[in-house]
């Protein structure tokens, strides 16, 4: 199912597609997304925080709890990493039966260089206690979803929390977080679907019982109706995506490309291992020719590949899809769940050769 598939969008829809946006496709070509072109997707309101009295609390199940203020946060030992975030609702509005949240076609996602201090020497010096399962992050942000009033939680496996790449990020791109990326402070957990990057984050709890909050144990997972629980959703699944060639038309975005030798390219990620093929088609997915992959920017970041394309005058739809190290590949048709996540199938792109 392609862009003009579903007709089936609300203003409510609409409504939070006007708050939200998504990466212009386009953009693709860089390598780290500007920052006013990274995806965006803010659940509630965005906080107003003072920086001067904000303070990060971390306690629960451990020895010793402390605050933080933003400038002691600063003060401790610093790191920067690529990291490509993507939305577990990435390719929601693809999906048939039309499901009704974020309708996110496949821009939802950004590469940016997140700056900030790993979690785990916190946690270590706050000492967590034995018995301890999870780790509960606390955004400033508070809303109504599913009828329940609530911060915006999310919680990490202790063994996940600990990870040496776990950041408290206070920077992006070589600048302060701006309010919408979450100022003063998010939580980035490279490899895991946008869900998991906390914003605004004032809290960290560690609990010794797996956490019940509505964002972690209702949302967010494969089901296939509302009364199954389900299989949360963790890393993200590869994808590979194509800068669309050529010149596009105004509404239905399909493209026109002049005849010749086209250089095809995009990116591709995958948050369960590196990436490590990438195949393009120019058939719908009759046949295949891999692409050349570019060197990673970090382990956590997209890789660009090429593709050279002898494009001949007549009609297309061009693909591409990711295979990562662990052998996880794209499938060419989506598999509807009921919160419309993780749907990584195949990218379609009509083009027009002339």
């Amino acid at each position: 199912m392609e862009i003009g598939a579903t007709s089936e969008i609300s203003l409510e829809e609409l409504q939070l597609a006007a708050r939200n946006h998504g990466l212009p496709l386009e953009a693709l070509r860089y390598p780290i997304t500007p920052l006013g072109l990274h995806y965006l997707l803010i659940h509630f309101d965005i906080p107003d925080v003072d920086a001067a009295t904000w303070r990060l609390r971390v306690g629960g199940r451990v020895e010793r709890p402390f605050e933080l203020s933003l400038e002691g946060l600063k003060a401790r030992p610093s790191q920067t990493l690529a990291v490509t975030l993507e939305c577990a609702g990435n390719g929601r509005a693809l999906l048939a039966p039309h499901v009704v949240s974020q309708p996110w076609l496949r821009d939802a996602v950004g590469t940016a260089e997140w700056t900030g201090t790993p979690l785990a020497p916190l946690l270590e010096e706050a000492g967590v206690e034995d018995g301890a399962v999870e780790v509960v992050f606390t955004g400033l942000d508070r809303g109504v979803q599913g009828d329940v009033e609530h911060a915006y939680e999310r919680s990490l496996p202790v063994a996940d929390a600990m990870r040496d790449e776990v950041l408290l990020a206070y920077a992006v791109n070589g600048q302060p977080l701006p309010p919408q990326h979450g100022f003063p402070l998010r939580l980035v957990v490279p490899g895991w679907y946008g869900m998991t990057h906390v914003k605004w984050l004032a809290g960290i709890t560690v609990v010794d019982e797996p956490f019940r909050g509505w964002q972690q144990d209702v949302a967010y997972h494969l089901r296939a109706s509302e009364d199954e629980h389900g299989t949360p959703v963790t890393r993200i699944q590869p994808r590979a995506l194509l800068v669309p060639p050529g010149i596009p038309e105004f509404l239905s975005r399909s493209r026109l490309v002049e005849a010749g030798a086209v250089v095809l390219e995009g990116r591709a990620w995958s948050g369960w291992a590196p990436i490590e093929r990438v195949e393009v088609s120019a058939d719908g997915g009759e046949t295949w020719r891999d692409a050349r992959l570019d060197e990673p920017l970090s382990d956590f970041a997209w890789r660009g590949w090429t593709l050279e394309w002898p494009a001949e005058p007549g009609e297309y739809e061009l693909c591409c899809r990711a295979t990562d190290a662990a052998g996880n590949t794209q499938p060419f048709e989506p598999e509807w769940n009921y919160d419309g996540v993780c749907n990584n199938a195949v990218q379609r792109v009509p083009v027009t050769v002339r």
